[in-house]
């Protein structure tokens, strides 16, 4: 069997404590300071301190890493959704409220998320493809179809199409966490803060709720 240490980069002897990590956490933060879905290798060296060689020993290649971030991203917001859909002794509206403040939360925090996904999507094959959406899209569209469908049932949500919900939370955050350039040329303000985080959050959720509650 191959000796993985041995195989490591010299430079750095590939036992640097969370070097995967590190590399995964400063490629999230370089896309997103630069509201970007694209790396240089050279910046992420630089930036993490770490030899470029390893992108190479953990990953393959960029696009592994790249496929690596999205798995990582994805995986925390499923897992954080199907906890709260299982949620006991929450009512509908207040399941549905947390998870678009979650939303809003996510986003502020991985911006370029939609974005890396629908490149990865359209640079992967059909099995990879597929891949994405089996285990990241579906399982929203999933739960918002039990929790609008628990909502209807309890009488506090009118009838929507799940689907074309989904739609309308990811193109919210989506639209607005990307839009810096509309942000620095319309609006004189070039940084996503944490008050307009607030800002943004508070009026989403009000807007969509509005459209979702029962008349």
């Amino acid at each position: 069997m191959k000796n993985t240490a041995a195989s490591a980069p010299a430079a750095v002897d590939g036992t640097h404590a969370g070097a995967r990590e590190l590399l995964l956490s400063t490629a999230s933060a370089i896309m997103r300071d630069g509201d970007v879905i694209d790396i240089s290798l050279s910046e992420l060296s630089l930036r993490s301190g770490l030899n470029s060689a390893l992108v190479k020993y953990y990953f393959g290649n960029k696009a592994g890493l790249l496929k690596a971030l999205l798995d990582r991203d994805w995986q925390a917001i499923v897992a954080s959704v199907d906890a709260l859909v299982a949620k006991d002794g929450w009512e509908p509206e207040a399941k549905l409220r947390r998870h678009l403040w979650k939303v809003v939360d996510t986003f502020y925090e991985v911006p370029y998320l939609n974005r890396l996904t629908m490149r990865m999507v359209r640079e992967s094959d059909d099995a990879g493809a597929r891949r994405i959406a089996d285990c990241y899209l579906s399982p929203i569209y999933r739960a918002y179809e039990q929790l609008i469908g628990d909502g209807v049932r309890a009488g506090v949500f009118r009838e929507v199409d799940p689907q074309l919900f989904y739609f309308t939370v990811t193109g919210a955050v989506d639209r607005f966490f990307s839009a810096r350039l509309v942000l620095k040329h319309c609006f004189n303000q070039d940084t996503l803060t944490e008050e307009l985080r607030d800002r943004y959050r508070e009026h989403t959720i009000d807007i969509i709720m509005a459209g979702i509650l029962a008349r």
